[in-house]
């Protein structure tokens, strides 16, 4: 309590010299990142950072006649203690001017109070449960949310004459998200649930869960896992156990078939269904510039939406800084993104002025090989989704 106490005073101390020191045009603008570059999860960080480097030295590396400057944090993965204190010195010991980063949706949550009471710019460029952009006024968010994917595969099972469906989710806040949104879009469509289950979040054995859905032989699997080894995971256990033969469609949000994870899932997840707001593979002349750019930065690695989340979050910091004229205090800098549109590697894009939440298009895609090559390739757009976790 005494922490917490000391500290709610220390932030007061630094919103109020924001609220009575405009920043000057000399001044060098903060950024605090709060990355998972270490863990289970080092390559979401990786990917952010990435996308982030790679529109500053599109752009330069000043903005409103402010020198940019960056202060890392390595939150370590699903720990919302760490991302906590990261976000503490960053804004006592840096006096950071925005925070930014956040790839896991725990280290968000933990870090809302603390830009309400510093009042600072918060730019999640990652982390997708719906309600983060709640937790404070200073929260906008340029990836996606969940329910926004769920609602389009939803959608789109509906059209594909999809009449049952089982649920598999992670047991954490956007397995929730994805489960509830799901469940309510399909069945308000006339579908049935057969039934659900939620899994551990780091589990390595599906065989137990798959096995519930396969004995209630649906006409599809909707699921979400953590990207990367937990999909790959169960992808492969999918096959294993002749789902498919038994005729029963995979299908989920987009990140199931992130791009740094196709290799890994391999031919396991050929014409596996997914919604989405972005794909390597869309064919745009934004992201044809984006991925060539991104190939050349990066050859070892491959443009995916996380990369795009740490792009368009630099963007959105450096139109508001645009609009602004190089104020970054948490009202100005607010003021500037609410409703802000831009064309985006994945299409158009828009910040909401009631949630700053993200605005987008979401795309059905299936997984094909095209040219011997992994690619999401889209077959369908539902235009300008906004978060139907926050419609009434």
């Amino acid at each position: 309590m005494k922490i917490n106490k000391a500290f709610g005073i220390m932030a007061l101390g630094v919103a109020a010299a924001f609220s009575t020191t405009p920043a000057l045009a000399a001044d060098d603008l903060k950024i605090g990142l709060v990355l998972s570059l270490s863990g289970p999860f080092a390559d979401y960080g990786k990917q952010i950072k990435n996308g982030i480097d790679l529109y500053v030295a599109e752009h330069g590396d000043t903005v409103a006649g402010r020198k940019v400057k960056f202060f890392i944090k390595d939150d370590t993965g699903i720990a919302p203690a760490v991302a906590k204190r990261a976000a503490q010195e960053l804004l006592i010991k840096e006096k950071v001017d925005i925070l930014a980063g956040f790839d896991l949706t725990p280290n968000a949550l933990s870090v809302g109070a603390l830009a309400t009471e510093a009042k600072v710019p918060m730019v999640v460029m990652n982390a997708a449960t719906s309600s983060i952009t709640e937790k404070s006024p200073y929260i906008v968010r340029v990836s996606m949310t969940l329910p926004q994917s769920s609602w389009a595969i939803a959608q789109w099972a509906h059209t594909a004459d999809v009449k049952t469906a089982y649920i598999l989710v992670a047991d954490y806040g956007p397995g929730h998200d994805a489960q509830e949104q799901f469940t309510k879009t399909f069945t308000e469509l006339g579908g049935k649930i057969l039934g659900s289950v939620r899994t551990p979040v780091n589990t390595p054995d599906y065989k137990p869960y798959l096995q519930r859905a396969k004995d209630s032989n649906p006409d599809a699997l909707f699921f979400f896992v953590p990207p990367g080894a937990s999909m790959v995971a169960l992808a492969k256990e999918f096959r294993t156990m002749e789902m498919d033969k038994q005729g029963i469609i995979e299908m989920g949000p987009g990140d199931m078939t992130d791009e740094n994870s196709l290799a890994a899932l391999g031919d396991t997840a050929l014409g596996m269904i997914t919604a989405f707001h972005y794909s390597a593979a869309h064919d745009s002349p934004e992201n044809k510039a984006f991925v060539a750019a991104y190939t050349k930065a990066y050859p070892n690695d491959a443009p995916n939406f996380m990369s795009v989340g740490g792009y368009d979050g630099m963007a959105l910091i450096y139109k508001a800084l645009e609009k602004t004229g190089g104020d970054a205090s948490g009202d100005a800098f607010m003021a500037a993104v609410k409703g802000m549109k831009w064309e985006s590697p994945r299409g158009p894009i828009e910040i909401d002025p009631e949630t700053r939440d993200i605005i987008q298009n979401e795309y059905i895609r299936k997984l094909e090989r095209v040219d011997g090559k992994l690619e999401n390739v889209e077959f369908h757009t539902f235009k300008a989704v906004k978060d139907p976790g926050k419609q009434k």
